[in-house]
């Protein structure tokens, strides 16, 4: 928790895929974290109707700790499955998977009800407290505002029942303007809040969300879909015949940079593509496999796990 309790907190980015790990941490970022929205695209499905599994999840936000030595935190929907057991062990095999911190929403998965009622949504978070027993960083989320319930006294009265029943951290996604954001980080301090990005009316600075109180900013799948634009314009360049637009990128040098933090690899050699380059092969043969089997130390070295 120390990165949610110093002065300004902290930003922690949404990664998508390996490389976006290791570039977000080679920037300098402290923790990282999933998005369940990105991930859910980058397998072709929707995301909050549990068309991803436990599982899936659990893969894809253990490969970015193996590979970054960050904490991460995983935006875990509604802790996958029906009832507050089912939640409690979604907790357990987090914890089992090294990570630093699980998001829990009120979300039902259901869309003609998308907000679980008061009681449920509350026990639920009261149940992965339980299992969490101070192991993981777990935070308690309610997504009235995304889900067409714009009632900020609800959404108050659910954020601060979860910090009574021990959540570390509260989040809302895009209350209506900074004085919703401000009543919210004002009603449930000292508990930490998350936003995502700004609230809902305009985009603010860091120093003004800092302002405000918040401790912790988060991108949920921003980052991502800024990627995907890109790959939007060059595909439509390359429709048009623009062959240069379409194939204008970084570097593929930048990317083996970014693979050769883990893999060990001289860079000059990473992208010659020559026989004895291949993973596993000669004396440069890489720590890391596709099985995910890297030893603790393998990747860069972080803060501790408990951020």
């Amino acid at each position: 928790m120390a990165l949610h309790t110093r002065d300004g907190g902290f930003i922690m980015p949404n990664a998508w895929d390996g490389l976006s790990a290791l570039m977000l941490a080679d920037a300098g970022f402290e923790a990282i974290a999933t998005s369940s929205a990105a991930l859910a695209a980058t397998l072709g499905r929707f995301d909050g109707r549990r068309r991803v599994t436990r599982g899936e999840h659990l893969k894809h936000a253990r490969l970015f700790g193996q590979l970054t030595g960050l904490p991460v935190n995983g935006d875990f929907e509604d802790g996958y499955g029906g009832t507050p057991e089912d939640v409690a062990a979604t907790v357990e095999a987090a914890v089992a998977s090294g990570l630093a911190g699980i998001g829990i929403e009120d979300t039902s998965g259901n869309p003609d009800r998308p907000i679980r009622d008061f009681d449920d949504a509350v026990n639920r978070v009261r149940s992965a407290v339980k299992a969490a027993k101070g192991r993981i960083v777990v935070t308690g989320r309610t997504d009235n505002f995304i889900q067409g319930r714009p009632d900020l006294d609800d959404t108050i009265r659910r954020l601060t029942a979860f910090a009574e029943v021990g959540a570390d951290v509260l989040y809302a996604p895009y209350p209506p303007d900074l004085g919703a954001l401000a009543a919210i980080v004002t009603t449930v301090a000292p508990t930490p809040v998350n936003v995502l990005i700004s609230p809902a009316d305009k985009v603010l600075t860091v120093a003004e969300l800092q302002k405000a109180g918040v401790k912790r900013i988060s991108l949920g799948p921003a980052l991502y879909t800024h990627a995907m634009q890109a790959l939007d314009q060059a595909t439509q360049a390359l429709v048009a015949g623009d062959l240069t637009t379409a194939t204008t990128g970084i570097s593929f040098e930048r990317v083996s940079e970014l693979l050769a933090l883990v893999w060990q690899i001289p860079v000059g050699r990473a992208g010659a593509g020559l026989p004895d380059d291949r993973p596993g092969t000669g004396s440069d043969r890489p720590l890391a496999t596709h099985g995910l089997e890297l030893p603790p130390t393998a990747g860069r070295s972080g803060p501790p796990a408990h951020q």
